[in-house]
């Protein structure tokens, strides 16, 4: 006989995971399946290991420029496979973190292959056995892939995911970074700071194109000006694999196509999600593109069927698929959550120098039609961010000129992935430019500035 359960979830990535935690600790009884890792692919393969070999990476950067904080510091090298190795065990931490979490809430973990045989049954199997579990209500959380170029395969030698990129088989001399999303300039940083020749390629017109303007550009600059080329509005259109590297054929803005060589490639052009073969078809799921419909509570237009996180409508992140995850778990235990606001939703990418924003573009801001108010204030006019050697960058907020309602904030420089939450406070809570120069802000902090860029949007700016 099937075991029962009030909620399976299928998938134990960052939304799957706190899905189950959030229903269990509403009483229902919980039922996670995973085929892989408990914790998903942000834990192991994603969003913390990264971030790993980014700090090992930042700590190098500084060592090899002791000398501008008054040290001495000789004979500095790096060792990819201990940075390696210190990430997978960051990794295998939080792993074994999620399954303490598991047992704590008392759900039952399936290790397996999950299908959907019915709206409210799943067939999970594992070493060429099944087994039928069922429930009332299913969250879908099984996230999302790498999308490989048709032409360049990812084969873990010499054209890597970012799977591949995070425990490289040795470390690239020459590197070719196709995609300039957070992925693919994170990665791009990384290598750069650990001695990589990087040239970025990105199809649209400026890198990160998601974010403002002005931070594209900012970015752009920092990076060519820590030694990377950078090729916006050109296009990789051949690639062809040798023994010791690649040639790819690149065409550039003016229409021009150039062979390079390159030891290695890292196809960073966005993701496919998780959605096929786990019975969705047969039951009539609505899907865009591969991606499922929702309605703001996460449902699908299947009864008992829900969906999260990356196989859903983007942003594609992590605390999105998270807060998605209680926002399901809490409709299915009878309650009665606020609805999702992708407006409301920071976005954070770990280059050097950092980037964070949350809400609208001044660009976007404008096409919704606003009169707006814009306020800039740069790092060389903070204190701390002087005293920290961390002179580069800005904070940029958008107002609406009619109500001073806090449209957007876009940051670049150290630590805005940090200092980006207090603006999405201020969104969630509706605030006004008002209350934020009525805030006050500790000193010498970094998040004066944010202080200051309000005040800027309005001519008050005090210390520049």
């Amino acid at each position: 006989m099937a075991d029962t359960y009030d909620l399976i979830v299928l998938g134990s990535g960052p939304g799957g995971y706190v899905a189950a935690i959030r229903a269990s600790q509403l009483g229902l009884n919980v039922a996670i399946v995973e085929r892989e890792l408990l914790g998903g692919i942000c834990l192991n393969w994603g969003c913390i290991p990264t971030k790993a070999l980014l700090r090992s990476a930042e700590i190098y950067h500084y060592m090899q420029h002791a000398k501008d904080y008054g040290l001495v510091a000789e004979k500095i090298s790096a060792d990819i496979d201990a940075v390696v190795k210190r990430s997978r065990g960051v990794a295998k931490q939080l792993n074994q973190g999620v399954t303490h979490l598991m047992k704590k809430n008392k759900i039952a973990v399936h290790m397996g292959e999950g299908t959907l045989t019915a709206a409210n049954k799943v067939a999970v199997t594992k070493d060429g056995k099944t087994e039928e579990i069922s429930a009332k209500n299913i969250i879908l959380a099984t996230g999302a892939r790498a999308r490989d170029l048709p032409f360049a395969k990812a084969d873990g030698k010499r054209i890597w995911t970012y799977r591949h990129a995070m425990v490289p088989p040795e470390m690239p001399t020459k590197l070719l970074v196709i995609g300039s999303g957070a992925i693919g300039i994170e990665f791009a940083s990384f290598y750069n700071d650990m001695g990589a020749e990087v040239t970025v390629v990105e199809m649209l017109d400026r890198i990160v194109p998601v974010e403002d303007a002005e931070i594209s550009a900012f970015l752009e600059k920092s990076l060519k000006k820590q030694g990377m080329t950078i090729m916006t509005g050109a296009g990789v259109e051949k690639i062809d694999v040798g023994a010791n590297g690649v040639t790819a054929s690149i065409k550039a803005k003016d229409g021009k196509v150039a062979t390079s060589e390159f030891s290695h490639v890292i196809v960073a052009v966005g993701i496919v999600p998780n959605t096929e073969n786990i019975g969705l078809e047969a039951l009539g799921v609505a899907m865009d593109r591969g991606f499922l419909k929702t309605d703001p509570m996460c449902r699908t237009n299947v009864a008992g069927l829900w969906a999260i996180g990356d196989i859903t409508a983007p942003p594609w992140l992590a605390h999105k698929a998270s807060h998605e995850g209680v926002i399901a778990a809490e409709a299915i235990a009878g309650g009665h959550p606020h609805a999702m606001d992708p407006k409301n939703i920071p976005g954070c990418t770990y280059c050097h120098p950092q980037i964070a924003s949350v809400g609208l573009t001044e660009a976007k801001a404008k096409e919704a039609g606003y009169d707006v108010k814009v306020g800039n204030f740069p790092f060389i006019g903070n204190g701390k961010a002087i005293a920290l050697g961390e002179a580069e960058g800005f904070i940029k907020t958008v107002f609406d000129a009619k109500t001073g309602e806090l449209l957007g904030a876009h940051m670049i420089g150290a630590e805005v992935t940090e200092l980006i939450q207090g603006y999405t406070i201020g969104k969630t809570l509706e605030t006004t430019e008002q209350e934020l120069m009525e805030t006050v802000f500790p000193h010498p902090t970094l998040s004066e500035m944010m202080h200051e860029s309000v005040l800027s949007a309005y001519g008050r700016a005090l210390h520049f």
